[in-house]
């Protein structure tokens, strides 16, 4: 069982910087896979960035990729999101979430642990 606990969103302007933090209870952290996922009010929840269990291997959609990076520190029990040049469509609710099974995965059905999710807000 693994408990998640997202924060550092909030209200940023467009071209600015967020960091979210993804806090995991459970001394099994190191060996799941995580990955962020976001929902915008109307919109189906939508994969943005993952990484295997060591690190060694990370994804991103497209929308976000060479602005997000994803990071973990195993020995903290914390995955980040490095979220820089920020755009109004950024805006959503973030979700961390953890899956016990898959190397690394991008389709939310695999994912098995969610956290409760932190608002971010980009104004233009």
């Amino acid at each position: 069982q693994v408990q998640l606990v997202e924060s550092g969103g909030g209200l940023v302007q467009a071209g600015g910087s967020l960091r979210l933090s993804c806090a995991a209870s459970g001394r099994t952290f190191s060996s799941y896979a995580m990955g962020w996922f976001r929902q915008a009010p109307g919109k189906e929840r939508e994969f943005v960035a993952a990484i295997s269990w060591s690190g060694g291997s990370t994804y991103y959609a497209d929308s976000v990729k060479g602005r997000f990076t994803i990071s973990r520190d195993n020995a903290k029990n914390t995955v980040y999101l490095q979220m820089n040049s920020l755009k109004p469509e950024d805006t959503a609710v973030y979700y961390c979430a953890a899956d016990q099974y898959s190397n690394i995965a991008t389709m939310r059905p695999l994912y098995d642990y969610w956290g409760q999710g932190t608002q971010v807000t980009v104004s233009s």
